[in-house]
């Protein structure tokens, strides 16, 4: 029989960051222990570290050790990969992070998240062409991929289009200036809560965190939140879907916290 429901991760970016100790670290936590205790407040975090540069087989070994079972990381592909004017080049790059031992997080492994510059503007050739660079598959392994776009020239049926040909989603992020496209195109939906403040002590006030509860378990259901703009009017099938989401604001002291919040309210 199958579920009705997909399971519903929730988190931060990253975990080593100093001001969070005292806020959310317990005051004396050594520092070598932030990951698992950051595991067990949160279901999910993104790696942001592998963005900037490659990391080793061994440090992915580690960060798995140090979860629990049913963790999962979300990791960010290279900005070497997306930070360039033909995007169809970058198998190279693609390649070399997934050489650098990310499978090594086994059943942690989450989506790979690949992010793109606000200034990178919609070309569906080319664009296309980086869809097809990205594996499906690894050494058995089924992998999954979402893109952020920044540039409001994705806002287009065109640019859903393309991701329902291969299944892959978008991000929905919920900020000031990039573009909001909440139309389902894969198998799991990834969203980035941006607007949230440190002068809120769950960086969202509660009615805003009632809210995205709510289009969490709509998601996971299968259903569309109705509230949420999108780029195409066409539904996606109905079916269970996992759903990812990182509570990320700029100062973001208070981002555990609305993470934690978030993942009561959704229990």
């Amino acid at each position: 029989m199958a579920s009705k429901s997909g399971n519903i991760f929730i988190g931060v970016g990253g975990w080593t960051f100093p001001p969070w100790r005292g806020v959310f670290y317990p005051e004396k936590l050594a520092q070598a222990k932030e990951l698992s205790y950051a595991a067990s407040k949160l279901t999910s975090i993104e790696i942001n570290g592998t963005y900037y540069g490659s990391q080793k087989p061994e440090s992915f070994r580690k960060w798995r050790s140090e979860v629990p079972d049913g963790f999962v990381f979300s990791v960010k592909g290279p900005r070497f990969a997306t930070n360039r004017r033909v995007l169809a080049e970058a198998g190279d790059s693609i390649k070399r992070f997934y050489d650098s031992g990310v499978l090594e997080l086994r059943d942690a492994l989450g989506p790979v998240l690949w992010q793109f510059a606000p200034t990178k503007k919609f070309d569906e050739a080319d664009f296309g062409k980086f869809l097809e660079l990205l594996p499906r598959k690894l050494e058995k392994r089924d992998l999954r991929h979402v893109v952020e776009v920044r540039h409001d020239s994705f806002n287009v049926p065109e640019f859903i289009a393309l991701l329902r040909k291969f299944a892959i989603p978008v991000v929905y992020a919920d900020h000031g200036k990039y573009p909001a496209i909440a139309d389902i195109t894969g198998d799991f939906v990834y969203a980035r809560l941006q607007t949230g403040k440190d002068t809120v002590k769950t960086a969202y006030p509660p009615k805003q965190l009632d809210e995205w509860s709510a289009r969490f378990r709509a998601w996971a259901s299968g259903s569309e939140p109705e509230d949420l703009p999108r780029a195409d009017k066409a539904s996606a099938k109905k079916q269970p879907r996992d759903v990812f989401a990182y509570v990320i604001h700029e100062g973001k002291i208070r981002a555990p916290h609305g993470a934690m919040e978030l993942i009561e309210r959704v229990k």
